[in-house]
C-alpha cells in the first residue's frame, strides 16, 4: 500500500499494489490559514523571540537607559508581549508629581544645605532621605545657587563701574610726570603752535579737530592716529582742551612730541573768555548741587531693588551714573559756536575712539542745511549700540517727554560729529540744552539719566543729517563679540562703554587697535610701565 500527499495538501491518495483493490483518492477540506502562511510565521516568531526575551533580560538587570531605537523595541515590547508594566515610566510619573507638589511648598527655615552635589549624595546614603525631602532640599540648593549667582554677577558689575571710573596707576603716574617735567623743562612750556603758526588756528581752508579731554595718552592716541591715517596731515589742526589740573601735564606731552607737519593748540577751560558762570549757568548747578554730585558719586546700591532688577538694567544704570557726566568737559560741545567764533566747520573726537581712515573728505559732506553730522544708532541689529531709539534714553511717563518727543524716533550717536558752526548759530540749539537741563533738573532727573546724549537728542532734533555708518563704527567698549572685519574696515572705531582699551577690564582681542597708536619708546611711557 502507497500513501500520497499532493503538494498543495488538498488531496490524499491511497493506493495497493495489490490487483484486487483500485487505488482510493480522498479530498481534504482547505484550511482557513494556509500551512505554507503558518510555517512562515513560525519561522519569524522563532527567529524575533529569543531577542525580545534576551533583551528583556537586559533590561531588567540594567535599569532604564538611553537606547537605540532598534534597541528601544526589544526593551518596551517585551516587558508587554509579557505582560509586564515599565516601572521607569511609572517612578518618573511618580516623580513629577513630587517636585509639582514641593515647588510650591515653602522651604522650611534653618534647613541645612549641603554644599556640592557629592556631599548631597552622601547624605541621601546616611540620613535615607524619601524622594519629596530630597526633592525640597535639591529645590533649595537650586535656588541658593541662583541667589549667590545674581549677587555675584551685581558684584561684578559695581566692580567694573568702579574700575571704568577710577584712573589706572600708569595714566596718573603720566600726568604727574609730565606736570613735573612743565615746571623744570622750558622747552615743555614752549608756546603752541609756534607764534608764526598761530594764524592758522582760524584759518577755515586747514581740516580743525576739537578734542575735550583729561586723559592724556587716550589724547596722544586720538591726534597720532589722526595723523598717521590721513593723506594730508599738513592741513590737520588740533585744539585739545582740557582741564585745570591736567593742562600742564597735557601741553608738556604736546610740546614734547610733536605730530608735525600737523598743528596741535592745547587750551584749559579756564582759558576760554566765553565760560563764565553767566553764560553756562546751568553747568554751573551740575557740577554743585548736592543732591546731583551724590547720584553720580554716592553709593549705587543704597536705595536700589536689586530683587527686582536685572543685571543687564542695573548695568545701563550704573553706565548712566559715570561721574564723567557733570564734567564740564562732556558739556563743552554745546558751546563750540562761542568757543570757536571765526571757524565754520569743526569734527569734535571724543577721546575715546582711534582714527583708522583718512578724514578729510568729511569736510566735503553737504549736510544740507543741517547743523550735526553723525552716525544714526537705530539701523543695526545688536541691542547694546546699534538699536537705539528715543525711548532707550528717556522717560516717556514723564509728561514733558510723551508731548514733545516720538519714542520710535532714531537716535544718533556722539563721539564723531561734523558740525556746521556757521548754521548752529543761527538756530537756538544751546538754548534748548539749557532749558531741557534746567527742567530735568528741577524734576530730580526723572525725564532721563544718561549722561549729555539725551538733552542734546532733544536740542539738535531737526538739525541732524545722518552720514554713512562706515565713518564711525560704535560699541567697542561694551560687547567682546564686534566682528573684526568690520572694526577693519571703519574710518573711526569708538570705544563706547565700560571697557576702555587703557584699562584693565578693556577687551584683549580690541585693545591692539588702539595699543599700535601708543610710543612705547617715549620716556614717560616706560617708565610709567602703561598697560605692561
Amino acid at each position: 500500500m502507497q500513501l500520497h500527499i499532493s503538494p498543495s495538501m488538498r488531496s490524499l491518495t491511497i493506493s495497493s499494489s495489490n490487483e484486487f483493490f483500485d487505488s482510493m483518492k480522498i479530498k481534504v477540506a482547505p484550511p482557513l490559514v494556509s500551512y505554507r502562511t503558518l510555517f512562515h510565521t513560525i519561522l519569524i516568531l522563532a527567529f524575533l523571540l529569543p531577542f525580545v526575551f534576551i533583551l528583556t533580560a537586559l533590561v531588567t538587570l540594567e535599569g532604564v537607559n538611553k537606547c537605540s531605537s532598534i534597541d528601544c523595541l526589544g526593551r518596551r515590547l517585551g516587558p508587554r508581549l509579557l505582560g509586564r508594566v515599565d516601572d521607569s515610566e511609572r517612578l518618573v510619573r511618580d516623580f513629577y508629581k513630587i517636585l509639582n507638589e514641593v515647588s510650591t511648598q515653602e522651604i522650611p527655615d534653618g534647613l541645612k544645605l549641603p554644599n556640592s552635589f557629592r556631599q548631597l549624595v552622601s547624605d541621601m546614603k546616611n540620613n535615607h532621605y524619601d524622594a519629596k525631602t530630597f526633592s525640597l532640599i535639591l529645590r533649595a540648593m537650586i535656588e541658593k545657587f541662583e541667589r549667590d549667582m545674581r549677587e555675584s554677577k551685581f558684584a561684578e558689575l559695581m566692580n567694573k563701574h568702579f574700575a571704568a571710573s577710577s584712573i589706572p596707576k600708569g595714566i596718573h603716574c603720566l600726568s604727574l610726570r609730565l606736570t613735573d617735567e612743565y615746571s623744570s623743562n622750558a622747552h615743555a612750556r614752549r608756546q603752541l603752535p609756534s607764534p608764526e603758526r598761530l594764524p592758522v588756528l582760524s584759518d577755515n581752508a586747514y581740516h580743525h579737530f576739537v578734542l575735550a579731554t583729561d586723559n592724556i595718552l587716550a589724547a596722544s592716541v586720538v591726534v597720532s592716529s589722526a595723523v598717521q591715517s590721513s593723506s594730508k596731515p599738513e592741513k590737520i589742526v588740533f585744539h585739545v582742551i582740557t582741564d585745570k589740573k591736567t593742562y600742564a601735564g597735557m601741553h608738556s606731552w604736546f610740546a614734547l612730541n610733536s605730530v608735525a607737519p600737523a598743528i596741535v593748540e592745547v587750551k584749559s577751560v579756564h582759558q576760554f573768555d566765553w565760560l563764565t558762570r553767566e553764560n553756562v549757568p546751568v553747568l554751573e548747578a551740575v557740577e554743585t548741587h548736592h543732591g546731583i554730585r551724590n547720584y553720580y558719586h554716592g553709593n549705587h546700591i543704597a536705595g536700589a531693588n536689586l530683587s527686582e532688577t536685572t543685571p543687564r538694567k542695573f548695568a545701563s544704570k550704573l553706565q548712566s551714573r559715570s561721574p564723567k557726566y557733570i564734567s564740564l568737559l562732556n558739556h563743552l560741545r554745546i558751546y563750540l559756536p562761542e568757543l570757536f567764533p571765526n571757524l565754520d566747520k569743526v569734527v569734535f573726537l571724543d577721546d575715546d575712539i582711534v582714527i583708522q581712515r583718512d578724514l578729510s573728505p568729511l569736510w566735503d559732506i553737504d549736510l544740507h542745511g543741517k547743523v550735526n553730522g553723525a552716525v544714526e544708532t537705530c539701523r543695526g541689529e545688536d541691542e547694546w549700540v546699534m538699536s537705539k531709539r528715543l525711548r532707550n534714553y528717556f522717560n516717556f511717563s514723564h509728561p514733558l517727554i510723551a508731548k514733545h518727543l516720538d519714542p520710535e524716533e532714531c537716535a544718533w550717536a556722539y563721539g564723531m560729529n561734523i558740525f556746521d558752526l556757521r548754521t548752529w548759530r543761527k538756530t537756538d540749539i544751546r538754548e534748548t540744552y539749557h532749558s531741557w537741563l534746567k527742567a530735568n533738573l528741577k524734576s530730580n532727573l526723572t525725564m532721563w539719566k544718561l549722561g549729555t546724549l539725551p538733552p542734546a537728542l532733544i536740542a539738535f532734533k531737526g538739525h541732524v543729517q545722518a552720514i554713512d555708518s562706515s565713518w564711525h563704527m560704535l560699541g567697542l567698549g561694551y560687547q567682546s563679540n564686534t566682528n573684526i572685519e568690520n572694526v577693519k574696515k571703519a574710518a573711526v572705531i569708538h570705544y563706547n562703554g565700560q571697557s576702555k582699551p587703557w584699562l584693565e577690564i578693556g577687551f584683549e582681542h580690541l585693545r591692539p587697535f588702539w595699543t599700535k597708536y601708543v610710543n612705547y619708546s617715549n620716556d614717560f611711557i616706560r617708565n610709567c610701565h602703561i598697560l605692561e
